[in-house]
């Protein structure tokens, strides 16, 4: 399982929390980068945004239901989602899947 960084480069500190990336998630995140090669600097950023302020607004993090209970969800744009675990104790942010609305959902 791999990580995200804590911070951009010349970005003042701040109380961060730590993204995980899991395997399925990497093989996921390739496949959606490859797929929509447009999004990937939406996507850099919504990952930066979330490991700074996962309450951001702009992020919509909402919590899901029915056979996706205990997982939440962030929107990169309209259509597309990263669905997630949020851990506020740990501040650890598992990320499980990349998609379209459709998709992972």
């Amino acid at each position: 399982m791999s990580t995200w960084p804590a911070f951009w480069p010349n970005s003042k500190p701040k109380m961060t929390y730590k993204l995980l990336f899991t395997p399925t998630y990497e093989k996921a995140e390739k496949r959606f980068l490859k797929r929509h090669p447009d999004l990937r600097n939406r996507y850099h950023k919504t990952l930066a945004l979330l490991e700074t302020d996962p309450f951001h607004p702009s992020l919509r993090l909402h919590s899901l239901k029915g056979r996706l209970i205990g997982l939440h969800a962030v929107s990169i744009n309209l259509q597309y989602r990263i669905t997630l675990v949020l851990e506020i104790r740990e501040r650890e942010i598992l990320l499980v899947d990349i998609g379209s609305h459709g998709e992972v959902y």
